[in-house]
């Protein structure tokens, strides 16, 4: 691969993770709950999937059980937010710390192990494009993930299921009042966010860098977080921003790569400043914010 091609390929793998857990934090957040354990939920699904991987060599089930941690602790977190009407922000704090220890206890026997990782699929004709070809040969969780952005992007438009998400988000008492069973949607929509949440952390912890560390998800959950708000809640400008936020991940490998001089602290920081940065631009624009935010975003539901 030329050297565009490998920064572009390299991009779509590390966007994988991001995209996962946003857009299942999207969902959450569309039916009017804020979940801000995202971090714990995929450090939790990474150690998982890493341990069924590394047990049986298989990264289907790996996918399975990450996705199945991410979804127990995300029922965690239902409980009190459902059950009990809790503060949405401290049950979530207190969720992704709660998951974060958890990874760490589970995967301390298999700190430093390594495990091969998904091949890729060479695709008859597209792999074989000038230019773009080598971008175009991923493993098949990098294309499943774009399948689900576009899916997702359809429901949310087109379908009963995707109206009433919306509709539970924006007013849960008139959702109620036409029928929606409220807190079983907003149930079904943690749990969704916390497999997709379980997903990322088994994409990152399996395939990107096959080997578990403890601390290896470094902050990927709060930059899925905020790039819900970067999209402004809308599911293709929350992938673009997946992808743009891999390749700043991925600059860091380039500009060492380059030589050029930079200290490596700095050039890992940069997709936090980055962060921080395009939060305060948007921030700073109300009108953008209240016009696309929802409407009943953290407030809790009483029937």
């Amino acid at each position: 691969m030329s050297p565009l091609e490998f920064i572009l390929a390299g991009t779509l793998a590390a966007a994988t993770p991001l995209m996962l857990a946003a857009l299942g934090e999207l969902v959450v957040e569309r039916s009017g709950v804020l979940n801000l354990g995202v971090e714990g939920m995929m450090a939790l699904g990474a150690a998982v999937a890493f341990i069924v991987a590394y047990q049986t060599g298989g990264h289907g089930l790996a996918f399975v059980a990450g996705a199945g941690a991410g979804m127990a602790a995300a029922l965690v977190f239902a409980v009190p937010v459902l059950g009990f009407r809790a503060n949405q922000v401290a049950a979530g704090l207190a969720l992704g710390i709660l998951a974060g220890g958890l990874s760490a206890m589970v995967g301390r026997p298999y700190e430093s192990l390594t495990i091969r990782s998904l091949p890729k699929l060479d695709i008859p004709v597209l792999s074989d494009l000038p230019y773009v070809g080598g971008v175009l040969t991923q493993d098949i969780a990098v294309w499943a993930t774009l399948a689900m952005a576009v899916a997702m992007a359809w429901v949310f438009r087109s379908t009963r299921l995707g109206w009433r998400i919306r509709a539970v988000g924006e007013n849960p008492h008139a959702a109620r009042a036409i029928g929606t069973p409220v807190l079983r949607l907003r149930l079904a929509c943690i749990a969704f966010g916390g497999a997709l949440a379980g997903m990322g952390g088994a994409y990152a912890a399996t395939v990107y860098t096959p080997l578990w560390a403890d601390g290896m998800i470094a902050g990927r959950g709060w930059i899925a977080v905020a790039l819900v708000v970067f999209g402004t809640w809308r599911t293709g400008r929350v992938a673009l921003g997946a992808i743009l936020f891999g390749a700043l991940s991925i600059g860091e490998l380039v500009v060492q790569a380059t030589g050029v001089r930079i200290p490596s602290q700095a050039l890992a920081a940069l997709p936090y400043v980055a962060t921080i940065i395009v939060l305060a631009v948007i921030s700073s624009n109300r009108m953008l914010t209240r016009r696309h935010s929802v409407a009943s975003l953290g407030e809790p539901f009483d029937p």
